[in-house]
């Protein structure tokens, strides 16, 4: 047996296993059959776990989808159920003030993402989607279980305060409950990326039917993500507060470890695609070769007479061709043959890129702008797990006579919105549009992506001004205002995340070619990652131009700071991003839509075409 994901070495594209009749009959009716027979394989290059070309029937689609988003779902609700309440462990239990608790918590979180670029570059050059998910989610399990010891053994954490001065966390304790969070960031990093690339592998793009599916799982992927952020939000913050922090942070762990369990056993009915080596090295090859065959007076002529192998795949294992594109003709010099006599030059790429290499490149490249004009978006749901959450620790959250709802069960408001806005959208919303449209997606991801970021704007403005209202009936009637006021910031905070997220997931795996789907799917949750630092810098920067921790604009008492101040500026820098994310998608054109409609006729591919 073949190792898990991996083409057979002797012949990648072997069809043995097919078995057409031995009663050839006429030779029409046998060549039908054998055609009929080999469009039941995949046409993306995905092989099943012995390392044969993957039957559609057997393999991929809803049949494995289930086992990826089992664990997508436990994954988050195991970072929820860190990340929401990690504000509130920090101040009371390791004596940390609400500004650095707040600070360090989104410092971890965009860790978290940001590590997402090491997971791809993992999965997409060396272990494969698959071998990277079931790795890291292990990972992931062992530092849940040391931020679970944390939590349960008395010497790992300062003494119960019973009067003031209180003791803060020693370097030890914090260093042991830094490198259990370091482990689950890293864990995060590795699995994110990879789960919906793997979930989007199991659906062959080139057919009709499948298609569709693909584009309903992004959605429902979306759903399972809310679904595991729910219940880490509402079940284990309510076990958190009322059965301590052993059993919030256990009972996440054991979730963790079953859903390897469940990974593992749809491993038959997964489509695995080969890792095809490091494209950072490719970019890398690229960029050093154009360069130096610009500075060395090399012009480009006819795009026939760019370099590309004979065969019928590329030379990047596993990955399909890719037409030439006019965009970014500079880059184009990296494939002109400037020795036809040595034929040694087309054996090092570091001499001879091919078409698809530079393609590749080019598409990378393509969608960095369209990448950096979302980030603002990501500062914006950095406030869900710190200010949102301080917001409710100090309001009435009573719900009837005697419930109270956990300050860290708050955001269920934007899980809510999401999974009721989820079935709407695909279910009743797109087939509509679709028929005004004519899109079978209703609208692009571009303009899906846009109607989040618009939204986001009266997010922040939303919250600018229930903060105020709050502000001023704690001080008028000195009264807590109930929660529920908060209800609109995160309806509208989830609605914006429904429409960016989804669009991103179409968006960067589409745009993405067979080399680069994680890092493509690392990108965009890089901006979280960043945007959490960037709400950071943005918190430290409004602190210490405002007059810092003692006067300024936020403050350790949110009834003395002008937290509604600080949603303004969210709000104006929400406004300049969209702006700037409109002119961005205006002049976008995508890897599709550069594409020539006929194939680059390599210099030397013979009858063999390149696209």
């Amino acid at each position: 047996m073949e190792k898990i994901g991996e083409l057979a070495p002797s012949d990648p594209y072997d069809k043995s296993f097919i078995q057409p009749s031995t009663d050839k009959g006429k030779p029409g009716e046998y060549c039908k059959q054998v055609k009929e027979e080999e469009s039941l394989l995949v046409s993306n290059g995905c092989v099943d776990f012995r390392g044969r070309i993957a039957v559609k029937k057997t393999t991929g689609g809803w049949k494995a989808s289930p086992f990826i988003i089992v664990n997508e779902v436990a994954e988050r609700l195991a970072f929820f159920a860190v990340a929401v309440n990690m504000v509130t462990y920090l101040v009371l239990e390791m004596r940390q003030s609400l500004p650095d608790a707040a600070t360090h918590v989104t410092d971890w979180i965009g860790a978290a993402y940001v590590l997402t670029i090491l997971g791809a570059f993992l999965a997409d050059s060396y272990l494969g989607r698959f071998r990277t998910i079931i790795i890291f989610s292990c990972v992931y399990t062992v530092g849940m279980v040391l931020l679970t010891l944390s939590a349960s053994i008395d010497s790992l954490r300062p003494p119960k305060c019973t009067a003031p001065p209180c003791k803060k966390a020693t370097d030890a304790q914090t260093l042991f409950l830094y490198g259990a969070l370091g482990l689950i960031a890293l864990g995060t990093g590795g699995i994110k990326p990879c789960v919906s690339s793997f979930g989007a592998d199991q659906f062959d793009e080139n057919d009709k039917e499948e298609v569709q599916k693909k584009y309903a799982f992004f959605n429902w992927f979306f759903f399972a993500i809310n679904m595991g952020a729910l219940l880490g939000i509402t079940v284990l913050v309510y076990v958190q507060d009322n059965f301590g922090w052993v059993w919030g942070f256990g009972v996440p762990t054991a979730a963790m470890f079953c859903s390897i369990l469940i990974l593992a056993s749809g491993i038959p009915y997964y489509r695995y695609q080969k890792p095809m080596g490091s494209p950072f090295t490719r970019f890398v090859q690229v960029m050093v070769l154009s360069m130096r065959n610009h500075f060395g007076g090399v012009e480009v002529g006819r795009e026939d007479e760019l370099y590309e192998v004979r065969t019928l795949e590329s030379d990047i294992v596993g990955a399909r061709k890719l037409t030439h594109t006019p965009q970014f003709r500079f880059l184009d010099k990296a494939a002109v043959i400037t020795d036809p006599e040595d034929n040694n030059l087309r054996k090092n790429r570091w001499k001879l890129c091919t078409v698809t290499q530079v393609e590749e490149f080019k598409s990378f490249i393509r969608v960095l702008p369209v990448w950096a004009s979302t980030i603002a978006l990501s500062i914006s749901f950095a406030q869900l797990s710190t200010f949102f959450i301080s917001q409710a620790i100090i309001m009435d959250r009573k719900l009837g006579s005697g419930f109270e709802i956990p300050a860290g069960s708050v955001p269920v408001f934007s899980a809510i919105n999401a999974l009721i806005l989820i079935p709407i959208y695909e279910k009743l919303m797109v087939p509509i549009i679709r028929k005004r449209t004519g899109h079978h997606r209703g609208i692009t991801s571009l303009q899906r992506m846009g109607v989040g970021l618009f939204i986001s704007i009266f997010a922040m403005a939303s919250a600018a001004l229930v903060e105020k209202k709050r502000r001023d009936h704690s001080k008028l009637l000195k009264m807590k205002m109930s929660v529920f006021w908060l209800l609109p910031q995160f309806f509208l905070i989830g609605g914006a995340e429904v429409f960016t997220y989804v669009g991103q997931l179409e968006f960067f795996y589409d745009e993405a070619t067979d080399g680069t789907r994680s890092i493509s799917s690392a990108m965009f949750l890089s901006e979280i990652g960043i945007g959490s630092w960037l709400s950071t810098a943005v918190v430290k920067i409004v602190e210490e131009a405002t007059g810092g921790e003692e006067k300024g604009w936020l403050r350790n008492d949110l009834n003395k700071s002008r937290l509604d101040y600080f949603y303004w500026i969210l709000t104006a820098i929400n406004g300049v991003n969209f702006v700037v994310y409109l002119l961005v998608a205006w002049v976008y054109k995508g890897r599709n839509s550069t594409s020539r409609t006929r194939s680059v006729k390599p210099i030397f591919s013979g009858d063999d075409s390149a696209g």
